[in-house]
This record gives structure tokens, sequence and C-alpha cells, in this order.
């Protein structure tokens, strides 16, 4: 779906339907006075005495067909005192999929019907239309048997009567459609199947995003990771005949070659066995979308491509899949990590950690990071305590804590700080190595974070988000969950 923008006296907007939003128990008509008088038939459609304004409630009336604003589709935002931005997102959301529903290929959305909310305009029309954009996005590209591919408006265009359309309003929508563009390019990487996204196929995925926006990539196979002595990570690598990659990519507009930069890493797992300590075969399939982290560093980019953003950004995704073979790593093998330390590994389906821990190494190293963010579906544990809404943060730097969780809330993905106690790492000792892969079952979420800790330097602001819960479900499908979040702290300056 395009985005357009009609700046002009409100007689000459057209589009199939026009996009409407009211709180409970107030009339929509005295949020739109200029398409009021465009439309005059949307003051006495019996239709707008429905929408009482209840949040979600859609309300659809029609004028005359052969109009320029034939329909208005109308939703409602709830109590006027409970508005959030996610009550928006939603009713949003509403209005895009009856679009879709009732096949309409134009829409608009008037920016005056965001002139008695309490926020700025800018804020609506960004979130509106990265939740139009997200909303109507599918993933269908491997079902041949379908008569049609899901209706989708061909444009959607936002309204204004002003002589020009106003800077600021301009550029909030171009950034809720780049936001879009990287959440939905994540949801299609997490949502194919594992034979389809290979660690070399995000090796490809990289090379078409650097090519495109001029991102600078360093890609590593098999022989290029064992020689630098990425020994955890090989030691997850080491049953597969899939050549893992590990993947960098760097966004540095001119003059910010230098900066110091924000880098974020992704966990890469394109699918997960467990290895030789093999999960139960009910809901294996799901372990497609062990690659969530990666993914959402690749949406990012994807958005930072679309963006006007002037900050130094590096993303690292090690990338590969865990399985079980004759040379699969065995529990109780003892590997080393990048940067020396041994690990014993007691359970090779605490595989993300391992890889995690090489490329937060090789972050430090390489880099004089401003902050290290990494993600990762990485713990059921994290499942456990906090479900499938929101995400765990932990941070050895609590200004960056709160920067991730405040920025969540601001784009809709949601966080919860946990802990970094080093008391639980008392589960973690090896008698034979510097440490364990795992630790006691209790507290697996805290302890999966703490091993990740013993790979940070103590001047490196650092921060780990398990996003196990929030990145896929069975009913739903991968939810990009965390690009936006990404996106806003690049454009902030954590």
């Amino acid at each position: 779906m395009d985005l357009r923008f009609q700046p002009a006296p409100a007689a000459e907007w057209q589009a199939n339907a026009v996009l409407l939003f009211n709180f409970k128990d107030e009339a929509v008509t005295e949020s739109i006075p200029n398409l009021s008088d465009t439309i005059p038939w949307i003051t006495i459609t019996p239709a707008i005495q429905d929408a009482k304004g209840e949040k979600n409630q859609v309300t659809v009336a029609y004028g005359h067909p052969s109009i320029a604003l034939p329909r208005a589709i109308i939703v409602g935002l709830g109590e006027r005192k409970a508005f959030t931005l996610e009550v928006l997102r939603e009713a949003v959301k509403t209005a895009a999929l009856k679009c879709r529903e009732l096949k309409i290929d134009t829409c608009a959305i008037p920016v005056e019907t965001f002139d008695t909310i309490e926020e700025e305009n800018a804020v609506l029309v960004e979130e509106a239309v990265a939740s139009a954009l997200i909303a109507l996005h599918t993933y269908d590209e491997l079902k041949t048997t379908m008569k049609e591919p899901a209706h989708s408006p061909r444009w959607m265009t936002l309204l204004s009567t002003e002589e020009y359309f106003p800077d600021n309003i301009h550029a909030a929508a171009r950034r809720g459609e780049a936001a879009a563009a990287g959440v939905n390019y994540t949801r299609d990487l997490v949502n194919a199947p594992a034979n389809i996204i290979t660690p070399t196929a995000l090796a490809v995925k990289a090379e078409e995003l650097g090519k495109k926006y001029h991102f600078k990539r360093t890609i590593l196979g098999r022989k290029e990771i064992i020689e630098a002595g990425m020994g955890a990570f090989m030691s997850v690598a080491a049953g597969s005949d899939a050549e893992p990659k590990f993947i960098v990519l760097e966004h540095a507009p001119k003059g910010t070659e230098n900066d110091d930069p924000i880098v974020f890493v992704g966990k890469g797992v394109t699918f997960d066995t467990g290895g030789i300590s093999i999960k139960p075969s009910l809901g294996m399939h799901e372990m497609k979308s062990d690659m969530g982290g990666a993914a959402a560093i690749f949406g990012l980019f994807e958005a930072l491509g679309n963006s006007d953003i002037e900050r130094r950004v590096i993303g690292i995704t090690p990338c590969t899949d865990n399985m079980p073979s004759s040379t699969a790593t065995h529990p109780g093998d003892v590997v080393t990590s990048l940067n020396g330390k041994t690990i014993e590994v007691i359970n090779t389906d605490a595989e993300g950690r391992l890889i995690l821990i090489d490329a937060l190494t090789y972050a430090q190293k390489e880099y004089k990071p401003a902050a290290v963010i990494n993600l990762a579906t990485l713990t059921g544990a994290c499942v456990v305590a906090l479900g499938t809404h929101a995400a765990a943060v932990f941070a050895t730097d609590e200004e960056l804590s709160k920067a991730i969780s405040d920025t969540g809330t601001r784009v809709g993905d949601k966080y919860w700080p946990m802990p970094l106690w080093d008391c639980y790492f008392e589960s973690l000792k090896s008698d034979i190595a510097d440490m364990k892969n795992v630790g006691s079952r209790e507290g697996g979420a805290v302890t999966a974070a703490l091993f990740l800790k013993q790979f940070i330097e103590e001047d490196t602001r650092w921060a780990h988000l398990d996003i196990a819960g929030t990145a896929y479900n069975a009913k739903g499908g991968a939810s990009g969950f965390g690009v936006r979040t990404l996106l806003e702290l690049v454009r902030k300056g954590v």
C-alpha cells in the first residue's frame, strides 16, 4: 500500500473511504468540521447515530456512490480519559482490516480527526500510518492454491486543508512508513520456514540490504569463524552441514564513520532442534522462529535504509541451525569462547547464549560501542515469567534499561526489568571449566542473562532483551517485536 498526501481544500479530497475516530459518547462530526462541510451527508446519515465511540466499535456510513468520498469507516476510541497510543493503534488496525473486508481500493485519514486528541498530531499520524501498514501486511507467498491474494488498499492518503502539507506531519508519516517496513521485513523472515531462511539465505539478505542502502557488511563463513576463535559459536554449528554465517551490517552516514556506534546483537538460530539435548517433537516446527533476534536487526536496517537518521549503527547476527549428528557437541563437552573463557556445555539446547557470547565479545573488541544491546528468543523461563505480551530487559546500566522500557511503551513494545543479581551465578559454576552454560531450572531467564554478563566488560553499557514470548506465537505468527524499539533508540541517541 502506497502512502500519499492531499493538501487541498476539503471539497477536493478524494478516496473510496475515509477513516474516522471518535471517543465514547462524543459525536464524530465534532472533530471533522472541514470534512462535514465537504460531505454533509455524514451529518444526517442514520448510521452516524450508531457510532457511539465504544472501544473498537466499527460503524460504516454510506453516502451516494458517485461522490468523491462515498463512505466513512468510524472506529471508537473508548473513554477519552483512558486514551493511549495503544488504543489508537488498535483502532487504526481495526479500520484497516475493515477496508480489506470491504475490498476498498483507496482510503484516507483527515488529519483533523486527530485535532481533539491530547497528543501531538505528528505522533498520532506516525502511529496511524505504521499501524495500518503493519495490519495489512500478510505472508502468503508460499500459498499456491489461493484464488487471489489478500486484498489491501492500493494507497492510503492523509488529508489536510493546508496549502502545503505541514512538514512535521509529512515527516511523521514517513517515519511511520519506515517503521512498518522494518517490522514487516522482520515478520517475513521469522514466518518463513527454515528450509528457506537458512544462515546462507540471511547472508544473501544482508548483501541485498547492503547494496540497496549502501550499508557496509562483513560476512564470515565456517573457516573464518573457526580462525577467529569463536569456539562457543562453533560448538552450536558443529552438528550441521549448513554453513554458519557471522553477519555484520554497518550504517554509518557521512560524517559518522568514526563515532562510537550503538551495537545490536541478535541471536540467529535458524532452526533449533536442541542438538543432542533434543527437544520434544510437539511444537518443534515453531523453532524456525529462534532467529527472531537476528530478524529484528535485519528489520531495523530495513527501517534505517528508509530513514534519514544520522547515527552510526552496527548490527551483528551470528547465524546457524542447531542439529544433532555425529559431529554435534556432546553434553559435557568444554568449549573455549572468543574471549578465552571456557564453558562446560551441560545442555546443547541452551545454544543461543553460546552464539551470543562470541558476538558480544566481537562487538567489544572491534568497536568502542556507546552501548551494546542484544535480542534473543533465549529462554522458555522468560515466557513462564512474563507470558507473551512482554519481553524481559536485563541491563548493567539503569538509564539504558529505563530508556528501553520507556521507548517500548511509546511504540507498543512492552518490557519488564529483571535483576542481574550475582547470587544467581552460583548454579552456573563448573568443576572443570570457568562456567556451565545452564544453571538451575529456577530463575532460568536470570541465569541465562548472568551467563551473558560474564562476557561484558565493566565499562560497556549493555542490555539483554529476552524476546522469547513476544517474537512469535503459533496463532498470530511473527510480530516484528523489537524493531520499533531499536529504531527509536537509534533516533533518540541512546
